[in-house]
This record gives C-alpha cells, structure tokens and sequence, in this order.
C-alpha cells in the first residue's frame, strides 16, 4: 500500500498548531523559544544553558535574549555553576511553573479539540506513538 511521506503528512499538520500556539503565547507575553524554555525547565529535564539549548534544538548563543527576558520577567533564575563558574545553571520559577502550566492547559485545550476527532483508543495509539518517535529522535536512538 501506497502512503505519503511522513513530513508530507506532518507539516501541514504543525504549521496548523503552531498557528493555533500563536495568540496563546502572546496573550502571556511569551515567545516560541521562551515556551520552549520554560517547557524544558517545567518538566526538570535540564539544569545548563548548554543542557537546555540541546534540548529545545537552539544554538547555545542564540537563546541568551531569550533567558535574558524569562529572567528580566521574573520567571527564571541563572546562577553560577559553583563547579564551573563558567556554567549557569538554569532553575524555573513559581511564577514560571504557574505561566508555562497555563501556557500548556490553553494549548491542550486547542488539541484536544483536535484529538477528539479521533476515536479514542486511535488518540491514545497515536499519543503513545509519537512520544516514541519523539524520545527516539531526541536521544539519538535512530536515524534517517
């Protein structure tokens, strides 16, 4: 059987959450790359600007205005690393986790929306799927 490429099927699909994601982050008067920052730190995956920066796919130089204005916001901390003073070590907020749990509720929302014209055991399978596929990716497991 014949199908379409996955990025084929894919992009129009995130191009569409992505445009969906738009209003609700500047409602909080947060950029794609401040979410992505606050979602990184939210869920206690990284503690460096350099653990961070691979994390969200960022070029380590170019997420310094980022971290700049989520600290000038009040809504994360960069310390000196006490072993590398070199290092800053990156911790999220009250007033972070209380953004970006917001931030994440309202963007849910939108895609369960979306979800819900799935049958339900088909949400679940394509939930449990594409986490797979994402932690794969991520962690290098496999390749194209």
């Amino acid at each position: 059987m014949s199908r379409r490429d996955l990025a084929e099927m894919l992009h129009p699909l995130l191009q569409a959450l992505i445009a969906a994601e738009r209003p609700v982050l500047a409602e909080h008067g947060v950029t794609m790359w401040g979410y992505a920052v606050l979602g990184a730190l939210h869920d206690g995956s990284v503690r460096t600007q350099a653990a961070l920066a691979e994390a969200i796919g960022a070029d380590k130089t170019r997420i310094i205005g980022t971290l700049d204005r989520l600290q000038a916001a009040g809504l994360i901390t960069r310390e000196p690393d006490p072993r590398d003073r070199r290092a800053r070590i990156l911790a999220i907020t009250g007033e972070g986790h209380r953004l970006c749990g917001s931030i994440r509720a309202r963007i849910q929302e939108a895609e369960d929306r979306l979800l819900a014209h799935l049958p339900e055991a088909d949400r679940e399978t394509f939930l449990r799927a594409l986490h797979t596929l994402h932690r794969l990716v991520r962690e290098a497991e496999v390749t194209l």
